[in-house]
């Protein structure tokens, strides 16, 4: 880069250019591996809005710390940073010109999350994850934002047929558990986009403590599933405009809804008894 250029782009970031004319006019500068993910994003606008860094890699054919330099000579923190502004940009591109009412377009991406979550669910691991989770005394989620709302849904759905888990949504508090991990640990590590800093680096240091690791996300390549043992996935990629959205969240409490379901069939006796107990004593709570 000449010297000066990375001042001036992030001065012209910093003054709202959109993101495409910002690659456009600085596009002299790029490198060739640069070039080749700035001649994805212009051919495939709608899709990388929704890529995660792993497949934005490997699209354009270059590795992922070259995809974060790229964006920071733009000027951007990161990827999921340049992502909130182009989906911006998109957005108001996008044709006005519909039909549908809000309510039927929340309506139907409900449906059609559920539905396409459905079709890609893999029994194998499913089962498998089930099984991780049953035998280990020692389970752990993490989460985030609202990946750790879904993650205290879990905890209460488990606490109920008396599987106890505990939810650690605080990333510090993360780092300090994932150090104190062994091989009989099971971590569930709830991650929309896979690529959420925080929950990397927790999950980096329990795969080291020999943890074994359930990823539940959106994103088959990501930087959370490198380190997986068992990837459990759900279909509702969302813009950063949609960040936290009730669809996402839906999506992530149907897996949380089936590994549920499959730790109470397999222990069916006893999780029908502990339910029939707390049923009991919240009933003298109501009036």
């Amino acid at each position: 880069m000449e010297k000066g250029a990375g001042g001036q782009v992030e001065k012209q970031q910093r003054n709202g250019i959109k993101p495409s004319i910002l690659m456009e006019q600085n596009k002299q500068i790029f490198t060739k591996s640069e070039n080749k993910i700035y001649t994805y994003i212009q051919a495939n606008k709608q899709q990388v809005i929704y890529h995660s860094l792993t497949e934005l890699s490997e699209a354009s054919e270059v590795a992922e710390a070259t995809v974060l330099r790229f964006f920071r000579k733009l000027g951007f923190k990161g990827f999921q940073d340049f992502k909130f502004l182009f989906a911006q940009e998109v957005s108001l591109e996008s044709d006005p010109n519909s039909d549908e009412t809000f309510i039927e377009k929340i309506r139907n991406n409900i449906v059609e999350a559920v539905e396409d979550s459905y079709d890609i669910v893999d029994t194998e691991g499913l089962n498998a994850a089930v099984d991780a989770i049953d035998a280990s005394d020692d389970v752990v989620v993490f989460g985030i934002g609202s990946s750790g709302i879904a993650g205290l849904d879990m905890q209460n759905r488990l606490m109920r047929i008396g599987k106890h888990v505990s939810v650690v949504t605080d990333p510090h508090f993360q780092l300090m558990r994932a150090s104190s991990m062994n091989e009989n640990t099971v971590v569930i590590a709830i991650s929309l986009t896979g690529s959420t800093k925080d929950i990397i680096d927790t999950v980096k240091i329990a795969k080291e403590k020999k943890a074994t690791i359930i990823a539940l996300s959106n994103y088959t390549k990501s930087p959370l599933t490198k380190f997986a043992d068992h990837i459990l996935l759900s279909s509702a990629k969302e813009s950063p405009l949609d960040s936290g959205s009730l669809v996402s969240k839906i999506t992530q409490l149907f897996l949380i809804d089936l590994i549920c379901t499959g730790l109470t069939v397999k222990n069916y006796g006893e999780a029908e008894k502990v339910k029939m107990e707390i049923t009991e004593n919240i009933a003298s709570k109501l009036y």
